[in-house]
């Protein structure tokens, strides 16, 4: 029984503290967002536009995301009866805009206003002890090109 009640208030504290650190993340990367929205992202191999361009350099961002309890319980319940795993895709849009903002601000400080031939890759992080499968965190690297337009 103790047990029980154990792995209940861990569901709880995940779904409590989780959703709180989940809205402000958003709220941050919103902000965020409208701070480097004149950043170009293209991941277009013809670039005919941008001849002129003086230099160039490699851009990269990255973002380690944790899973909370209460999101990998939801999860394993989803995998059970099918269907999407919605609080996986929260989880991924959060990494992935992380990312890409990071790629961003190096951009940015380094004076360049386009990054383009923009590439995303993913990778699991961690996961549950001895198990090939289990998800801890996910890992999104973004990184391109970027160029200052003439």
């Amino acid at each position: 029984m103790g047990q029980l009640i154990f792995i209940l208030c861990l569901l709880i504290l995940g779904l409590v503290f989780g959703t709180f650190f989940e809205k402000k993340h958003f709220k941050s990367l919103s902000e965020r967002d409208q701070k480097f929205r004149g950043i170009i992202l293209s991941n277009k191999k013809d670039h005919s536009f941008l001849k002129e361009a003086q230099n160039s350099a490699l851009v990269t961002g990255h973002a380690v995301i944790a899973l909370d309890y209460f999101k990998r319980f939801a999860a394993i319940l989803t995998n059970l009866i099918g269907g999407r795993v919605k609080s996986y895709e929260s989880l991924l849009v959060r990494a992935r805009r992380e990312a890409i903002l990071r790629m961003k601000e190096k951009a940015s400080l380094a004076g360049f206003d386009t990054v383009i031939n923009v590439k995303i890759e993913t990778s699991n992080i961690g996961g549950s002890a001895g198990k090939k499968n289990g998800l801890g965190a996910i890992e999104v690297f973004a990184y391109g090109t970027a160029v200052k337009r003439s």
